[in-house]
């Protein structure tokens, strides 16, 4: 290894690469230029980018991520992150490897006994992806938090490991200071923690498990409804009768109800597939059963979600010379929606599969297509007049940021996090109170002795459970700190099982492998959907139970 510099006074070490392995990148770049190396990129994540596609990948390889502590939660949290083409990483972490590390981290060998952690972790994480730029400090995350704050300003993210809520506390206000994200991962014994924390997280790709059918058979454009007018769904042609797509027979079949009950919707779904059913011919006619089965996007179009409104209602969309591209977009979306959208957000046009001909089926996706163009321009048109009139560059958002922003819509999300202070401090919620009042509050429980054992560090310098002489007089020690949680967080009357009191203690904050590769798994998936913007995050602190192989999302 080798010194690389200094970032705010932290002495960043890179490990050595041989003149042998120079000599072969460089000459692996000049063989496989452009086009080539991209493909060779693109197999190589060719997995991963069928989930979160290109511009994921692009924003996971742009990120640079700061990880403190190199034991096994650490390491197994890098691994999978490196495995998955993450731009490059800092390690830091102030220990030499001790026998103890051996048994728990799978990152390190018996030839590194007495080496620097950091930097043998680091070394095996760079054999697994070459491709990754790996740096590490030879620190204590501790010594690092309090005199150089202003380290971390660098990074994208930064994921903090088996930290206490004390070192915790100065972390996250340094990450909010400098606008970066914070992500909690901790194993004690067979217990885990894992939770985020950052001002705002806005979500364009939210992914959610069930998609919305957006298709407008409730409101067909004049476009869509030429297309209709051209087919006979009374053809004599047997053939061509059972190809027509069925959301051109839904938009006619509805239209000819209409015009027979003056200008009426069907009163009931009932009676739509009534409608349905008195056209069609033959059993096997499948685009007729397609029809039956999407009829309710007739007579119930899909709902706006109570979390898009929550975006749309969101004071940030009154936009300023601050506002970030996010909310301008947001800001075009309302105004789109209260104009020419009349009330529904732009079209994705996206067309699920029909039993159709292929001439008939491309056609209609043609139309949805250009529908979906023309609302994605008439958005692009409002953002760049509201770029404009807050004094900004109006080319300084993308048109593909915009199309991209359009066809997801639906399903925007934007996630604030209470700063780790004011959860510490904070009165929880009536939720976590009925679970803490719950017969089986076990998770609860284990989050509530989590920071009770974070308090008896405090106070005895160790964690519960640590001295063996003293285990029993720990127990006692460990429920009144408990009990002082519970005070604090509002929940007088709740109590803790003294078993799980006792299994706390005899944990001895210890860090099992197998539940350091649970979190690490966690902790890396929470991290690439901060990374790339998409699915869903966390929404409060998860307790894993490895006792009782459970995970619980808290709301505090």
């Amino acid at each position: 290894m080798h010194l690389n510099g200094t970032d705010e006074g932290v002495s960043v070490l890179r490990l050595d690469v041989t003149e042998s392995a120079l000599k072969k990148r460089r000459l692996d770049r000049e063989a496989t230029p452009g086009v080539q190396a991209m493909a060779q990129r693109d197999k190589k994540y060719d997995r991963q980018l069928r989930i979160w596609g290109e511009q994921g990948q692009a924003a996971l390889e742009e990120a640079n991520v700061c990880v403190l502590n190199a034991g096994p939660t650490g390491s197994e949290t890098l691994k999978n992150l490196v495995l998955g083409g993450l731009g490059s990483f800092t390690l830091v972490d102030g220990s030499s490897v001790q026998a103890s590390d051996l048994g728990n981290n799978f990152l390190i060998e018996w030839s590194s006994l007495g080496k620097r952690k950091a930097s043998v972790v680091c070394s095996l994480l760079h054999e697994m992806n070459e491709s990754v730029i790996p740096k590490f400090v030879d620190e204590s995350p501790e010594a690092v938090i309090d005199s150089n704050p202003a380290f971390f300003r660098q990074f994208t993210l930064v994921i903090a490991t088996q930290l206490s809520e004390f070192a915790l506390e100065k972390l996250d206000l340094i990450c909010r200071q400098y606008n970066v994200v914070l992500l909690v991962a901790r194993s004690y014994g067979l217990v885990g923690h894992v939770r985020i924390s950052v001002e705002e997280h806005d979500v364009i790709e939210a992914k959610p498990d069930s998609r919305v059918e957006d298709l407008r058979f409730h409101k067909p454009w004049p476009e869509l409804r030429r297309l209709v007018e051209e087919f006979d769904i009374d053809t004599g042609d047997p053939l061509v009768h059972k190809h027509i797509p069925f959301g051109i027979l839904l938009i006619k079949i509805l239209e000819d109800w209409k015009a027979e009950h003056g200008g009426q919707m069907p009163s009931s779904l009932r009676e739509l597939k009534a409608a349905i059913t008195s056209r069609k011919r033959e059993h096997d006619e499948d685009n007729y059963n397609e029809a039956l089965k999407a009829a309710y996007l007739v007579t119930s179009p899909p709902p706006l979600k109570p979390e898009f409104l929550a975006v749309l209602n969101d004071k940030k969309v009154e936009i300023n010379s601050e506002s970030s591209n996010f909310w301008i977009m947001v800001s075009a979306l309302k105004q789109f929606m209260e104009n020419e959208g009349e009330g529904e957000p732009p079209l994705d046009g996206s067309l699920p599969d029909m039993h159709s001909f292929t001439d008939y089926y491309i056609r209609l996706q043609q139309v949805y297509q250009a529908k979906a163009e023309a609302d994605a321009s008439t958005v692009e048109e409002r953002v760049r007049t509201l770029l404009e009139q807050i004094g900004s560059d109006p080319d300084r958002i993308s048109r593909t940021s915009i199309k991209h922003f359009c066809k997801n819509a639906r399903n925007l999300r934007v996630y604030r996090y209470p700063s780790i202070a004011d959860e510490y401090r904070a009165r929880v919620g009536t939720e976590f109170q009925k679970l803490l009042a719950a017969e089986d509050n076990s998770n609860a429980a284990l989050y509530v002795l989590l920071r009770a054992a974070d308090r008896f560090a405090g106070t005895h310098k160790r964690y519960p459970g640590t001295a063996d002489a003293e285990f029993e007089e720990d127990i006692a020690l460990l429920k009144a700190a408990a009990a002082d949680v519970l005070s604090e967080i509002g929940c007088h009357s709740a109590s803790i099982s003294e078993d799980l009191v006792g299994e706390i203690c005899r944990f001895g904050s210890t860090e099992l492998h197998c539940v350091a590769a649970v979190i690490g798994g966690v902790a890396a998936q929470e991290t690439i959907k901060l990374l790339t913007g998409q699915f869903m995050p966390l929404g409060g602190p998860l307790i894993y139970n490895a006792i009782s192989a459970t995970a619980t999302v808290f709301e505090i």
